[in-house]
């Protein structure tokens, strides 16, 4: 939500600025609740856990996923540093976290033992390079959008399956699993 929050912006309409940021905020609460009623369930017993994804029977911040963080938060905060001094335009910044924010998810794929959160990874690895390129060209005014609010939309989005695929499998209460 933050992503288009922060990135909706000239050049859009302000109408269109204020109907993306309402329904970012609809699309965070939904997830919201859909996580607080999957936690519910998992702690009253419901569902079947091998549906969940992530690492099974182990915390998901292991040493590597704290080792991509440190990476993350280097990278971040070293290539927007870097970026300053080279001259480049200030709207490449959001390309530059999602570029960042995408490879973080495709590192974590193999960490979790959970390969579908590389696709989100990818599309915003994807949407940070795309806004780069726009960065050089008359398309500048839009890297926000492309890169920012794209990837926003793509974070909620998959925020939103995943969150949906946990209420699946914790509603499967008293059935049997095959």
């Amino acid at each position: 939500m933050v992503f288009v929050f922060v990135n909706t912006q000239d050049p859009l309409n302000s109408t269109i600025v204020i109907v993306l940021r309402v329904l970012a905020a609809i699309a965070l609460a939904g997830i919201v609740v859909m996580w607080f009623l999957a936690a519910r369930r998992v702690r009253t017993g419901g569902g079947n856990p091998e549906m969940i994804p992530g690492p099974r029977g182990e915390s998901p911040f292991s040493r590597g996923y704290w080792l991509i963080v440190i990476a993350e938060v280097v990278l971040l905060f070293g290539g927007l540093a870097l970026l300053r001094p080279l001259g480049v335009p200030g709207q490449a910044n959001v390309a530059w976290v999602a570029f960042v924010v995408g490879v973080h998810f495709i590192a974590l794929g193999p960490v979790w033992k959970d390969y579908s959160i590389m696709v989100p990874g990818a599309i915003l690895t994807v949407l940070g390079i795309i806004g780069f390129v726009m960065a050089a060209t008359s398309a500048l005014a839009w890297v926000p959008f492309v890169s920012g609010v794209l990837s926003g939309i793509t974070l909620l989005l998959g925020c939103a399956f995943f969150a949906r695929h946990i209420m699946a499998a914790t509603s499967a209460r008293g059935q049997v699993s095959s």
